[in-house]
């Protein structure tokens, strides 16, 4: 009997301090402080990916056929206000010999109290022929669409398709410098329906110098010509390993548009990754 009641006064207790816990979590605000946490991990994450790069020293290999993965989420909300919230995303990619295509497609879907309030599709097709180790051609596609696009200044559809060669001018170990260009046709399309076909030329600069074992740099050039405007943007980071739990990212990012009153945005960005 004694044992029975230890039991169960053992068993209140351990409801007396979980439920505060569980409080804390819903109410208090300590699973929002996690999501935030959540979303600073993320973005410094994806600064430091941006200076990886799969094609760096060699063409990447991948598993022959098709491989790929899948995502979806959707939430509802009813009671003082109703909402509904739709998204999706799928990578796929096929890779036969030198032949390689990946597709991704993301779609996001929401509406407030009956109102559509997103109504995104972006979708890109990325597609590689390797000659040899340092010559390929390439072919580019995307097209983004804004369903909700209703004025002139919405862009409704936005699309290129474009192809051209590329080659490798520097691979080795401490640096590399690939280069790649060509030719495409770009579509855009406002909230009113007036649209706009133009010829297109890309082009775009990989480069890589590692100074030491701890240090390298990275430069990444994009540039995008038509008779609407001449887009450049340029990453320029360097990365350091003060140690094997500390690192960090310096980088500076210039987005030049000729079309607009102010051309350039510069972007310097910090980020730091610490373990203890």
């Amino acid at each position: 009997m004694t044992t029975i009641w230890k039991n169960v006064a053992v068993s209140a207790l351990a409801l007396m301090i979980a439920a505060p816990a569980m409080a804390q979590t819903d109410l208090t605000g300590t699973r929002d402080l996690n999501d935030r946490i959540d979303d600073i991990d993320e973005a410094v994450a994806e600064d430091m990916a941006r200076a990886e790069d799969a094609a760096r020293f060699s063409n990447p290999e991948f598993r022959q056929g098709f491989s790929g993965s899948a995502s979806l989420g959707y939430s509802g909300k009813t009671g003082n206000n109703e909402s509904q919230e739709f998204s999706a995303g799928a990578r796929m990619r096929y890779a036969s010999g030198p032949w390689v295509q990946n597709i991704g497609v993301a779609l996001d879907f929401a509406d407030d109290d009956g109102v559509k309030t997103k109504e995104d599709v972006f979708a890109v097709y990325d597609a590689n022929y390797y000659f040899n180790d340092s010559f390929y051609a390439f072919v580019l596609g995307r097209v983004e669409t804004d369903g909700l696009a209703a004025t002139a200044g919405d862009i409704k559809t936005d699309a290129f398709l474009g192809f051209g060669p590329g080659y490798r001018v520097v691979n080795t170990a401490d640096m590399t410098w690939r280069v790649q260009a060509g030719i495409g046709v770009s579509y855009l399309k406002d909230g009113l329906n007036n649209s706009d076909t133009e010829t297109g030329y890309i082009a775009s600069s990989r480069f890589f110098y590692k100074f030491n074992d701890n240090v390298f740099a990275t430069n990444d050039t994009d540039i995008l010509y038509s008779d609407t405007a001449l887009r450049i943007n340029n990453d320029l980071g360097v990365n350091f390993k003060m140690t094997d739990k500390f690192s960090t990212r310096v980088s500076y990012l210039t987005e030049y548009n000729d079309s607009r009153a102010i051309r350039t945005d510069n972007k310097l960005g910090v980020s730091l990754v610490m373990g203890f």
